[in-house]
């Protein structure tokens, strides 16, 4: 007998369109082609690497670790369904349709029961005949890449849900062919302790409790949740549990361990909003679920005034915050696996560890990394991401070998992310980034723009933007995104880099002092930046502070040896006339030879 498992899974239900019609027609042979058609189809989903779990009469249901495999092999076996049918010389001819949830099931003797199973069926119930029907928490989790068009059904009202649910029918896009299977065996559903979503981590949002008196608190509480949860479902590298799953904790005292065990998720994010007089207080904590561990905590206190406008900006803060935090979390959990059990995300994780502590060594390790987790998973556009950043540290902290080789691999490597899901905005921002990198600010601000119509909590993208400005020549135009960028990630691993571009804007619009002190509060940062020290010399060089300013020179002469006047206009990131003859300026006044 196995044993029960409880379970976050990609379920697909099946049914046989007007099988009481056929079994009228002639009994045996509507039931003997009705089962064919269940087997050939059991045979469609092991080819995609699901289970099916059970046939039960005129329907069928099955289980899929990945959206994607789910929503191919159900087109796959439409159209085959579809060529046999058309051999057949009666009208005994059984069509299904199909509807694909995500959602939380029970496993127990290889029978499957649960929320997502009912949400299946009534998704099916939708479907045109031959057609297919998915939940919108699917489509989100379909990559970009796949050649699929999702049609958009509105909210449904489903029998059993409180709660509307998003709807969309899902073709083959005109043109394009069905994926090749990318799994030979099927999961075993029971027996593994992987996570349901491929590698990536899983995270669930609960419903923030109103700690407040005040009934009408009770709204402000659910719609920071469900904005929270629209806002991460934004965010590619990681799967967020769709709210249907999440509100059915909503009032239960129960064990987040219990919870996560329960939705199958690594992480846990939950919160409280709490009214007094005037002033709303909004706490959020990220636990990790399986050991109930906490992760992070903060506290958000507003005035009350437009209570949307607050909702939005606490949103807004609080997603920015969390995405750095789950990326330390995730990295500390690749560090401590033994070598033997890494996959591409852990590989892609270890990565970003060297990549955030940029050496010259360190940025090489990351590299290679990288490219080993994109050898294991062509398709994992993060590690393509990655690959591209390091190229971009290498090139803008001068440990770049060959600037134009670098660049173009760097530009190469960002732009494929991009090609595997054009809808992440993480990869949109990787090729802003490198677009600057190659002193191309007019290409890079509208790949900044478009990370930020998807992401608007992405701190790294107010920080290209703010980052291409000061480059550009439009120093002024360039605080308010890297203000923005330093509130939404306070905490951030390269820091130093948010602080030192308002140091340059400072300098370029000839506010010395200022530069001088967002300078030395970038020195104060980790990790080592010629940069850092080239403004902070340059605006001492300006206000004629010229022993100070030689002070800070011999420090990086001794951490720099190459640094000149012709590294400068190399390596920076300056393509204003104007900016780079001022910077330069300031250097040679504090005595840095020609």
């Amino acid at each position: 007998m196995d044993r029960l498992s409880r379970k976050l899974a990609v379920i697909l239900h099946a049914d046989v369109v007007g099988s009481t019609v056929l079994v009228q027609q002639n009994e045996t042979l509507a039931h003997e082609r009705i089962q064919a058609v269940f087997h050939q189809f059991s045979d469609t989903i092991k080819t995609y690497g699901g289970v099916a779990r059970e046939i039960r009469g005129d329907a069928l249901v099955a289980e899929f670790e990945r959206a994607s495999d789910a929503v191919t092999a159900a087109l796959a076996f439409q159209v085959l369904n579809g060529e046999t049918n058309s051999t057949l010389s009666d009208d005994i001819q059984p069509k299904l349709r199909i509807g694909i949830s995500l959602g939380e099931v029970v496993i127990a003797d290889n029978t499957i029961t649960g929320a997502g199973v009912v949400m299946a069926q009534r998704l099916e119930q939708l479907a045109e005949s031959g057609g297919v029907v998915v939940q919108g928490a699917v489509s989100e989790t379909v990559p970009i890449r796949m050649p699929f068009e999702f049609e958009n059904l509105g909210e449904q009202i489903l029998k059993g849900f409180d709660q509307p649910v998003r709807a969309f029918t899902v073709t083959l896009s005109p043109g394009d062919e069905l994926p090749a299977p990318e799994k030979e065996v099927p999961l075993q559903a029971a027996e593994t302790e992987n996570l349901p979503i491929a590698d990536r981590p899983t995270i669930a949002v609960l419903p923030f409790t109103n700690m407040s008196n005040e009934p009408e608190q009770e709204y402000f509480a659910d719609g920071v949740t469900e904005d929270i949860i629209t806002a991460l479902s934004r965010i590619r590298w990681f799967f967020v549990i769709a709210r249907n799953s999440t509100f059915v904790f909503k009032g239960h005292e129960k064990d987040i361990r219990e919870i996560a065990q329960q939705l199958g998720v690594r992480y846990v994010l939950e919160g409280s909003v709490r009214k007094s007089g005037n002033r709303i207080r909004v706490t959020a904590q990220l636990i990790d679920g399986p050991i109930g561990k906490h992760v992070w905590a903060d506290r958000y206190d507003r005035d009350l005034k437009d209570i949307f406008a607050v909702q939005d900006e606490i949103t807004e803060t609080i997603v920015g915050a969390l995405e750095p935090e789950l990326g330390k979390a995730e990295r500390e959990r690749a560090k401590i696996k033994r070598p033997e059990n890494l996959g591409a995300w852990d590989l892609y994780q270890r990565g970003l560890s060297y990549l955030y502590s940029p050496s010259k060594e360190n940025l090489a390790e990351a590299q290679r990394l990288f490219r080993e987790s994109i050898a294991l998973d062509p398709s994992l556009g993060p590690a393509l991401s990655g690959s591209a950043e390091a190229y971009y540290f290498a090139l803008v902290y001068g440990y770049s070998d060959s600037l134009e080789g670098d660049r173009g691999e760097a530009l190469s490597a960002a732009q494929k992310a991009v090609e595997l899901d054009n809808e992440d905005a993480s990869a949109h921002c990787t090729l802003g980034r490198i677009h600057y990198a190659r002193k191309e600010h007019d290409l890079a601000i509208p790949e900044l723009e478009a990370a930020l119509a998807i992401n608007p909590s992405l701190a790294w993208g107010h920080y290209g933007i703010g980052a291409s400005l000061v480059f550009s020549g439009r120093a002024s135009e360039s605080l308010p995104h890297l203000e923005t960028a330093i509130k939404l990630s306070p905490h951030d691993p390269n820091m130093g880099s948010f602080v030192v571009r308002i140091a340059d804007a400072h300098l370029f619009m000839h506010q010395y002092d200022n530069a001088i002190d967002w300078a030395k509060k970038a020195l104060r940062q980790p990790n080592f930046q010629w940069s850092r020290y080239a403004v902070l010399i340059a605006a001492l060089g300006h206000l004629g502070r010229l022993r100070e300013a030689g002070q800070y020179l011999e420090e990086l002469m001794e951490l720099r040896p190459d640094f000149s006047r012709t590294f400068v206009q190399e390596t920076h990131l300056i393509t204003g006339e104007n900016e780079m003859d001022h910077y330069l300026e300031g250097l040679s006044k504090a005595g840095l030879p020609d």
